[in-house]
């Protein structure tokens, strides 16, 4: 159980900086060349929900991956 743990703490690592790098590239660059009024939404994109998603994905992964989810008693990979 503990090694399927580390492996999903790799994937959610690779799933956090998917989500930086989707928001930030698909989602908010589009949006601050277009300007106006969806200037405004870019910069929540840029600099709210990117660092939020993408590191809070990233650091539960590396807990995961670090095994400090395994119950006490088993043995850390």
């Amino acid at each position: 159980m503990n090694t399927l743990k580390k492996i999903l703490g790799i994937i959610w690592i690779l799933t956090g900086f998917s989500a930086g790098v989707y928001l930030i590239y698909f989602q908010a660059l589009p949006l601050w060349k277009n300007g106006g009024n969806d200037l405004v939404l870019a910069i929540i994109y840029t600099f709210i929900l990117a660092p939020i998603i993408s590191l809070g994905m990233s650091i539960f992964g590396y807990y995961a991956l670090q095994g400090e989810y395994s119950i006490k008693g088993q043995d850390k990979l």
